[in-house]
């Protein structure tokens, strides 16, 4: 727990540009994506992915299993920010409604 009993919840944000050139890094560029999803991570847009941790301790071990899944070529990168600061977020084109994403902790729901 953080210095004041609060829970600190983080976002994973995932930027990837992968080549897809051939069939074999189109199929790599599937194997990560369906990595993701299958970690948790929610699509933003296209090769833009979101994904909340609990704490840094999650974060870190998300980001850990990442490097054991990354392909072999190409750019994956991470930004890790507070939940507030995630809320920050501005839409300039297009709204929040239109994700599907989970973005408050009302509406999350860890089975």
């Amino acid at each position: 727990m953080s210095p004041k009993g609060r829970v600190r919840y983080m976002r994973l944000l995932v930027f990837f540009d992968l080549p897809v050139g051939t069939a074999a890094q189109r199929k790599r560029y599937s194997q990560f994506r369906k990595y993701l999803v299958k970690d948790g991570f929610l699509m933003l847009q296209q090769s833009v992915y979101s994904k909340l941790a609990v704490n840094e301790a999650a974060a870190s071990g998300s980001i850990a299993r990442m490097r054991k899944h990354r392909p072999p070529e190409g750019l994956v990168q991470v930004l890790k920010v507070t939940e507030k600061q995630y809320a920050t977020m501005t839409y300039i084109t297009g709204n929040e409604a239109a994700h599907d994403e989970v973005d408050t902790m009302e509406e999350f729901l860890v089975l």
